[in-house]
């Protein structure tokens, strides 16, 4: 596969992907899965889960691992360059000229969140079709939902993906299905030795800019549960930064397409104002390398492990998990945070209905939603 077109394909998907990880996981099956077949859905039900149980930007790995699967490592990071790019640039620009006028891009915000809505619940519907086929697997998607709902932290979701892996694990009954032995877990040892001395490096920070960008490095590390749980981290990691610059790079990261980590080109800029773009490229890429190590690291075990019996049970009722993981996000935060009124529920109706049943093609659903955005901002 060509790099750029991964490149392009990404770089197409970080301009729209409005709406956080679950959204961004609707548009990625809908491009890769349903029109570009690029994956199988099962392939893409692991991929997710895989995201799901490692430290970092889950959505931002799960396009990691498309692009690695289908271009290599070059591929992997065109993924990750696409998606990220659109978000780095409109941050670093609302970081860098405050005082400019950012009403355009809150009138397009306000149609492409209605939209997010719209991918979402397709995603709900088609995931669910395929991986919530058994009474045990219903039930276990309704309860994960209802866990997240119930218990809205973010470590809710990981516990939800162990308990449903826990439970497919020792009721498997085929008796063919043996222990798992741990040959099997086998780890990339090249991104290992990467990981082992860029762990190392960040905790022996030696001025001012290293540690910086070694807080960035550890707030990807340790967070699970997407960008909104990255920012008490971060505050605590740069100290110097106002409580208010933090609410503003909060706010102007949930205002623009792409990942939610990308906060981390905001603070950047804003902590080294004299080497902004520097500072800001640092930051980002560091806030996002740990994930995307870890991933290389157990990505080959975990497909060796789908194969086992037991493993693979597992990962059933995982899969199911992830779509009550998908339908709480869709209820909480995509849905009350985009449908204020009736009018935006009809538009999100008509929306899933262009994009389900007349099949119309994302790029001019997004224009078609930005037009409304700024029709509905007047």
């Amino acid at each position: 596969m060509n790099t750029l077109k991964i490149f392009g394909l990404f770089l197409k998907l970080g301009c729209a992907s409005f709406g956080g990880p679950a959204a961004h996981l609707g548009f990625f099956q809908q491009v890769f899965v349903e029109q570009k077949r690029w994956l199988t859905t099962e392939q893409y039900a692991q991929l997710i889960a895989l995201s799901q149980f490692l430290p970092g930007p889950s959505s931002s790995q799960a396009g990691f691992a498309i692009g690695l699967h289908k271009g290599g490592i070059l591929g992997a990071c065109a993924a990750f360059v696409g998606f990220t790019l659109p978000s780095f640039l409109l941050l670093y620009f609302l970081a860098t000229v405050p005082n400019s006028d950012n009403a355009y891009l809150l009138a397009a915000t306000t149609g492409l969140k209605l939209f997010a809505v719209a991918v979402v619940l397709d995603a709900v519907i088609t995931m669910g079709k395929n991986f919530c086929t058994t009474q045990t697997s219903v039930l276990v998607c309704l309860l994960t939902t209802v866990m997240i709902l119930v218990i809205p932290h973010p470590q809710t979701q990981l516990l939800a993906l162990c308990c449903a892996a826990v439970f497919g694990y020792v009721t498997c009954k085929e008796q063919s299905a043996s222990p798992i032995s741990l040959k099997a877990l086998r780890p990339n040892k090249v991104p290992l030795l990467l990981f082992i001395i860029l762990s190392a490096a960040a905790l022996f920070a030696w001025d001012d800019l290293s540690q910086l960008i070694a807080s960035f490095y550890y707030a990807g590390l340790f967070v699970f549960g997407g960008g909104h749980v990255v920012l008490p981290l971060l505050q605590a990691a740069v100290p110097h930064v106002s409580e208010d610059s933090f609410l503003v790079a909060y706010s102007a990261a949930q205002a623009v397409p792409g990942p939610m980590f990308s906060i981390a080109t905001y603070l950047g800029a804003i902590a080294e104002p004299t080497n902004a773009l520097l500072v800001a490229t640092l930051a980002t890429l560091a806030i996002f390398l740990p994930g995307f190590l870890l991933l290389l690291i157990v990505r080959e075990s975990w497909h060796t492990l789908s194969q086992h019996p037991r493993f693979a049970h597992a990962m059933s009722l995982v899969n199911a998990s992830v779509v009550g993981l998908l339908l709480a996000a869709l209820y909480q935060p995509i849905f009350t945070s985009s449908v204020q009124q009736p009018l935006d529920l009809a538009i999100v109706l008509i929306g899933f209905i262009c994009l389900r049943f007349l099949k119309v093609k994302i790029l001019f659903l997004v224009l078609a939603f930005v037009t409304l955005g700024f029709v509905l901002h007047q």
